[in-house]
């Protein structure tokens, strides 16, 4: 699901809006912020799992996750701080409102009573932040910040740990949900973004 409907098979993820063309510097330090504010708090996705995951197999997994993650928002706040004020963008107050309505969908999955689905939602962002972490490089890069090795469970990992905890249907239904609407927020904070980039070109 990472591949096929996350945020490395997104459009904007990999286009020269983004990336390469003049512009990239802004449009990339307003995907820094942007996923400071949907990611950039704690507790977050990961932290909110581990309290609400009582899957033994998972424990270990969940607390390599923390410590990556608590790195990634180290680096996403330096980020933030180096990009500076938001570009100029009309619309701008509907589009923060947009992304923490996001942020509030994501920790209402995190928080999950049921069964599999924080930890599902914990290990999509984990899998899905190798194709975010690429435009944070790549921001970093643009604004002349360091960038810290990852600490993040990788991609195999995550897959056991799904594949042991979702021993029951129901277990495997719900890594499943949480895992896909996870996605489907990066995705629509990808959509956003571009929205922003083309409303900034006809500004």
């Amino acid at each position: 699901m990472a591949d096929t409907d996350g945020s490395a098979s997104h459009r904007y993820v990999s286009s020269t809006e983004l990336n390469s063309d003049k512009e990239a510097a802004r449009n990339l330090a307003d995907a820094a912020h942007f996923l400071g504010i949907l990611h950039g708090q704690q507790p977050g996705v990961v932290e909110l799992a581990a309290v609400k995951t009582a899957i033994p197999e998972a424990r270990s997994w969940l607390e390599q996750a923390e410590l990556g993650f608590a790195r990634e928002r180290a680096f996403l706040t330096n980020l933030t701080v180096a990009a500076g004020p938001l570009p100029s963008t009309p619309g701008h107050a509907e589009s923060e409102s947009a992304v923490l309505s996001q942020r509030h969908a994501i920790e209402t999955l995190a928080r999950s009573e049921r069964a599999g689905c924080a930890l599902g939602a914990a290990i999509a962002l984990v899998m899905d932040w190798k194709a975010i972490r690429r435009v944070l490089i790549a921001a970093a890069e643009k604004l002349e910040v360091e960038a810290p090795l990852s600490a993040l469970p990788d991609g195999a990992d995550a897959v056991a740990v799904a594949d042991v905890a979702g021993e029951s249907p129901a277990v495997r239904r719900a890594l499943a949900f949480g895992g896909e609407q996870i996605l489907a927020q990066h995705r629509g904070l990808w959509n956003l973004l571009e929205a922003r980039e083309a409303a900034r070109d006809m500004w």
